[in-house]
């Protein structure tokens, strides 16, 4: 069971939900429970179809059935691991930028408990993503992991968060994101595995590297200097 309880509305108050939450996000791209919400309110088709994919994996099927949490008490044997694995990595990062793995909003808009769980878990894999990717958490490498999130499960709230951090760069930022990171996640995106199917927590051992090229997994490159 999901904490924080999940409110159940009707189409209209859903669209409603919907409605606010996109607006206040553009306006705000650092909102993360306005993206939440709008994630939630409109992702029910993304996430059946992701659901449909975990079914079809031995490790899909694993996390469906023990659904693990990325709880800072469940993950906190990563910042005992080597440097070089991912789970070592995995710490680093969040150490380095004193991240919690418990600061991620509730679900609360989703119609089943399943589903509550698949939008959550989406959520909480996400600084695994950054990790994986080598992406760095200002808005230029938060809209290029929302790229890759939009390939892996063609969530509108990803396209939205998208156009509402690159409507927010500056005009290098802007031909930075455009001419080097754009094309990298378009690319990183389509050729990964299903990220979604993959139980991270069982791979926290293993090299980075190798869980990298196992995965299909394109680390971001460095831009050149201008």
């Amino acid at each position: 069971m999901l904490e924080g309880g999940r409110i159940c509305l009707r189409g209209w108050q859903k669209a409603a939900v919907a409605l606010g939450s996109a607006v206040g996000a553009l306006l705000d791209p650092r909102r993360a429970d306005l993206i939440a919400a709008l994630g939630e309110t409109t992702g029910k088709p993304a996430f059946e179809r992701v659901l449909d994919r975990m079914k079809k994996t031995s490790e899909g099927r694993a996390i469906l059935l023990e659904r693990p949490r990325v709880l800072s008490a469940n993950v906190e044997h990563a910042w005992d691991l080597p440097e070089n694995t991912f789970g070592g990595a995995y710490a680093r990062f969040m150490g380095s930028r004193n991240f919690s793995p418990d600061d991620r909003p509730p679900v609360r808009f989703m119609d089943t408990e399943e589903l509550a769980y698949i939008a959550m878990r989406a959520r909480e894999v996400h600084d695994f993503w950054h990790t994986l990717f080598g992406l760095p958490t200002n808005l230029i490498g938060e809209s290029a992991l929302k790229v890759i999130e939009f390939e892996q499960m063609l969530l509108p709230m990803c396209l939205l968060s998208v156009v509402g951090g690159t409507s927010r760069f500056s005009a290098k930022q802007r031909s930075l994101f455009f001419q080097h990171y754009f094309p990298w996640a378009t690319k990183a995106g389509m050729r990964c595995t299903d990220l979604m199917s993959i139980y991270y927590e069982r791979h926290f051992h293993e090299d980075l590297e190798d869980v990298r090229r196992e995965w299909g997994i394109i680390p971001a490159p460095v831009p050149h200097a201008s």
